[in-house]
């Protein structure tokens, strides 16, 4: 029994990036060839490289229950006044900080949501 197309294209759906790439070398060897694609295709592979994403958005979503924790916690990371920061903690879903690295992001995260706040990462 045969594997249709429509199967082998399911199978190649569910395929990571890094077991695609490895398909393909195996079929390069095993059959002699080469996916060297042509040259108007090169854009396409520096797109693929762009996409990770190296800066993130801290958003805050909701305050939670210990307002008053989250909105000194802001106040702590964003430098802003009591004022500024509860409207950003009462405007929420709000960006708290934007465009920072990963590791950045992910101290904030932290750091808000032990303060109670619920954050989300973009």
């Amino acid at each position: 029994m045969s594997i249709t197309n429509a199967e082998i294209l399911e199978a190649i759906k569910g395929k990571t990036i890094l077991e695609l790439n490895d398909l393909v070398k195996a079929i390069e060897e095993e059959f002699g060839v080469t996916a060297a694609a042509p040259a108007a295709a090169g854009g396409a592979v520096a797109a693929v490289e762009e996409e990770e994403q190296s800066e993130f958005d801290v958003i805050l979503t909701s305050a939670g229950q210990a307002k008053i924790n989250v909105i000194k916690a802001v106040r702590e990371i964003t430098g802003l006044g009591l004022k500024e920061a509860k409207d950003l903690v009462d405007g929420a879903p709000k960006a708290v900080k934007e465009k920072v690295s990963k590791e950045d992001a992910e101290a904030i995260k932290a750091k808000l949501t032990e303060a109670g706040a619920s954050i989300e990462i973009k």
